[in-house]
This record gives C-alpha cells, sequence and structure tokens, in this order.
C-alpha cells in the first residue's frame, strides 16, 4: 500500500472511443446527434403531457413520467460527451469528470430498474386487485415509492462507485470505452481488485436479480389472472395495457445483462461497445416511442395539445 502511495496518481483518462475512423466518427455523430434530439424530445414530451393532460394524471402515467425523467437524464450524462469526443482528436477526461460520469450514471440505470420493477407492480395490482387499485395506489404511496427509488439509485451507485474509486489509479490511463465504465476502469487500476469486483458484482447480481425476480413475478401474476377472465376483451385490453411495459423491460434487462453477465468469457470489446451503444444511447430513445405509439390516451393528449396550441 505504501508503494502505491508513493507513485504518481492519474489525474485524466483517455478514451478510445467507438472508432478512429475520421470518415465513420462523422457518420456516427450525425446519427447519435438525431437520436439523441429524438431522446429529448420524447421523453420531454411524456413528462410535459403527463403534466398538462389530467387524464393521464394516474400512477401509471405518473411512474412513466418518471421513467422519462430518468431516460433523459443517463441519456445526458453519456450522449452529449461523446458527441464532443467523436469531433476531437484528444478524448481526455479528468478523473473527477469520470468519476461523475460513473456515478450519475449509475444512479439513473439503477432507479431504471426500480422504476420498472415499480411499473410491474402498479400493473400487478391494476389487473389482479382491480377494486382496490384506487386505495393501494394512492398519491401518496406513488409519492414515496418514487422518492425510495431514486434514493436507492443514489445510495447503491455510491457503494458501486466506492468499489472503483477506493483502488489506486497510476497508469495506463486509457479506457477501451466511449465512456468511464466499471469493467475497463477495474482493467487499469494498480491496486488488487479482487475485493471491490467482488462487492461490485455482488451488488449487480443481487440488485439485478432481485428486481428481475419481482418484475417477473408481478407478470407471472398478470397472465394467470388474464387467462382466468371470461372476457375475450378484457383479456385484450388487459394485455395491450403490459405490452409496452414487458418490451421495455425485455430491453432493458437484455441489454444490461449481455454487458455486465458475462464478466470474462471472451466477448470482444467491440461488441461490449455496441451493447453499451444500444443501452446508453437508443434505449432512451425507444422508451417513449414503446408508451405512446399504441397508447390511446397518450395520443389522445398529444392531438389535444397540437389542437390548442394551433388555435392559439
Amino acid at each position: 500500500m505504501m508503494e502505491e502511495k508513493n507513485q504518481t496518481s492519474v489525474t485524466k483518462f483517455i478514451l478510445l472511443g467507438l472508432t478512429d475512423d475520421p470518415e465513420l466518427q462523422i457518420i456516427l455523430f450525425l446519427l447519435f446527434l438525431v437520436i439523441y434530439v429524438i431522446t429529448l424530445l420524447g421523453n420531454a414530451g411524456i413528462i410535459i403531457l403527463t403534466r398538462l393532460d389530467p387524464n393521464l394524471q394516474t400512477p401509471m402515467y405518473y411512474f412513466l413520467c418518471s421513467l422519462s425523467f430518468s431516460d433523459l437524464c443517463y441519456s445526458t450524462v453519456i450522449t452529449p460527451r461523446m458527441l464532443v469526443d467523436l469531433l476531437s482528436e484528444k478524448k481526455a477526461i479528468s478523473f473527477v469528470e469520470c468519476t461523475a460520469q460513473l456515478y450519475f450514471f449509475a444512479v439513473f440505470t439503477s432507479t431504471e430498474s426500480f422504476l420498472l420493477s415499480v411499473m410491474a407492480y402498479d400493473r400487478y395490482v391494476a389487473v389482479c386487485n382491480p377494486l382496490l387499485y384506487i386505495n393501494i395506489m394512492n398519491p401518496a404511496r406513488c409519492y414515496q415509492l418514487v422518492a425510495g427509488v431514486f434514493a436507492g439509485g443514489f445510495l447503491i451507485s455510491f457503494v458501486h462507485v466506492g468499489c472503483i474509486f477506493s483502488l489506486f489509479f497510476c497508469g495506463p490511463n486509457v479506457i477501451n470505452h466511449f465512456y468511464c465504465d466499471f469493467m475497463p476502469l477495474f482493467s487499469l487500476s494498480c491496486s488488487r481488485t479482487f475485493t471491490s469486483k467482488t462487492v461490485f458484482f455482488i451488488l449487480v447480481v443481487s440488485f439485478g436479480f432481485s428486481t428481475f425476480s419481482l418484475t417477473i413475478t408481478s407478470y407471472a401474476s398478470i397472465f394467470s389472472t388474464i387467462l382466468k377472465m371470461r372476457s375475450t376483451e378484457g383479456r385484450y385490453k388487459a394485455f395491450s395495457t403490459c405490452a409496452s411495459h414487458l418490451t421495455a423491460i425485455s430491453l432493458f434487462y437484455g441489454t444490461i445483462f449481455f454487458m455486465y453477465m458475462h464478466l470474462d468469457t471472451g466477448f470482444s470489446m467491440s461488441q461490449t461497445k455496441v451493447a453499451s451503444v444500444f443501452y446508453t444511447v437508443v434505449i432512451p430513445m425507444l422508451n417513449p416511442l414503446i408508451y405512446s405509439i399504441k397508447n390511446k390516451e397518450v395520443k389522445r393528449a398529444l392531438r389535444k395539445v397540437i389542437h390548442k396550441s394551433c388555435r392559439e
């Protein structure tokens, strides 16, 4: 430990980014800029609509509003920096900036995972206990759940990032990624990483599988209840209200498990980067589309806002 302290500490990292091909960098810049603008407009639109339209001020849309806020935040933590680096020769990021990026990215991805579980529970109550839904999912309970979700995200992320930055970095300082991520940073540390890695993966596995298990359990009960319904129309309506959420869950957990569960099992860094792009850039754009394309209430609220704006 004394030898580590006597060595020069790293004050900045170099991000290799997605590619070193100048022509491809320009193409990716334009593509990701368009995706980011759509992400901003889509998620901000969901937030504004749920605040303006009284018909959307229900628990389900309150949680959707929180999900859109989380998507906006974690996309903004990664994408603007990536866009700048695509046009920059020197892709240096300071130690403090790297810490902040990693922390807030972990906060909002953890929050997203919590929110998806809460939204699954909300659908469980709505389908399996419709007569008690208003009492169970009352405004106070919804506020408490969302507050707990964000508090949990900040707390868990503090421990995650602590596992990384309790380590010592003395060089090399080149991160083979387009943002500060856990695994590339572990590989750069001059310290022994066994304890930090163990704590990190125990947290990831326990947290990931607990939220995933809660979500799956909720939907197992939902499907069981739906299959018992005698009305075909009732079954269709119940399935349609859950379809968007199931799509979002599949995209989120499918990508995150690919990224963090393979450990050192031979996946190339290029494969990990592709999964990371989908996870950090594409999914925040897709979520508002998933929840609005077949949602009649969202479409109706959007038409109402547009019609009101045109009249003014």
